[in-house]
C-alpha cells in the first residue's frame, strides 16, 4: 500500500466500524469520534470541496494551518486523496485555517484559495460571516458527496509532503509510516500536538498505516491527559 487511497481502502475493508480518530477539546468538553467509515466520508466531502468545487489540481500545494482538531486529519486525507501536496510554504495554492489564523489568511483570498474552519462542535459554520473571498467550510462541505473519486488520482511517486525544503512521495510517506515506532501495530496513540505540524505528521500516518487509531487532545492539563489515557485505553503517547 503506497498511496493514501490504498491505505484507507484497506482499513475500510478490514475494520470499517473501528474508531480511527477520537478528539477531545478539554476547554469545551467536546468529544468527537470518527470510525474508519465516518472518517472516509468526511475525507470524501473535503476532497470534493477542494477539487470539484474549488478546482485545485493534482500537484498543487495546500497548507493545513489548523490546531489539534478532528478536521486536521480529515483535510490531510483529503489533500492526499486528491494528489495535493501538504506544504509549509507561505504561498500555497490553498490554505485551510481555523479562527485564530483567519485574519492572517483572509487578506490573501484574492491570491489563493482560503478555507476557514470555525472549529465549533460538529463542524458547523462560523457564527458570523467570514471575510469576502474566504470559504466557510462549515457552509460549503455539507453539500459535497460522501464519495470522491479524483479524475486525476495520484500515484506512488507523486509528492505528498514538502516541508522545510524536503519532499516526500506518497510511497515514501507510507513506507516511513509502516516502519515508524510511535505506535505498535493496532495500537492507540494519544497525541497532544497537531498532526498538521510538519514534525508531527507521523502522529496520524503511523496509526492509519499500522491498523491503529489516534486520540487527539487539546487544551488539557496533565492530570486530564492521564484520565483520557486510561479511559481510551491508549497504548502510546506523543509527546512521550
Amino acid at each position: 500500500m503506497s498511496t493514501f487511497a490504498a491505505v484507507l481502502a484497506e482499513r475500510l475493508r478490514r475494520e470499517p466500524g473501528r474508531p480511527l480518530v477520537t478528539f477531545y477539546d478539554d476547554a469545551t468538553g467536546e468529544r468527537v469520534e470518527l470510525s474508519v467509515t465516518t472518517y472516509a466520508n468526511w475525507v470524501a466531502k473535503a476532497g470534493s470541496l477542494l477539487v470539484d468545487e474549488l478546482e485545485l489540481e493534482r500537484g498543487d500545494a495546500v497548507r493545513i494551518d489548523l490546531p489539534p482538531h478532528w478536521l486536521t486529519p480529515v483535510f490531510l486525507g483529503a489533500a492526499w486523496s486528491a494528489g495535493l501536496v501538504v506544504s509549509d510554504a507561505d504561498d500555497p495554492a490553498a490554505v485551510v485555517c481555523g479562527p485564530d489564523r483567519l485574519d492572517h489568511w483572509a487578506g490573501e483570498a484574492a491570491e489563493r484559495v482560503v478555507l476557514a474552519c470555525s472549529l465549533r462542535p460538529m463542524g458547523v459554520r462560523f457564527a458570523e460571516p467570514v471575510p469576502p473571498g474566504v470559504h466557510d467550510v462549515g457552509v460549503e462541505i455539507w453539500s459535497q458527496p460522501d464519495a470522491f473519486i479524483p479524475w486525476d488520482p495520484p500515484g506512488d511517486d507523486d509528492p505528498a509532503v514538502e516541508v522545510a525544503g524536503v519532499q516526500m512521495t506518497q510511497r515514501e510517506m507510507w513506507q516511513a509510516a509502516t516502519a515508524g515506532t510511535l505506535v505498535a501495530d493496532g495500537g492507540r496513540l494519544l497525541v497532544a500536538a497537531s498532526p498538521a505540524s510538519p514534525p508531527d505528521l507521523a502522529t496520524f500516518t503511523q496509526p492509519l498505516a499500522k491498523g491503529g487509531s489516534l486520540v487527539l487532545v487539546t487544551r488539557a492539563e496533565r492530570e486530564r491527559l492521564e484520565a483520557i489515557h486510561v479511559a481510551e485505553h491508549t497504548t502510546a503517547r506523543f509527546p512521550a
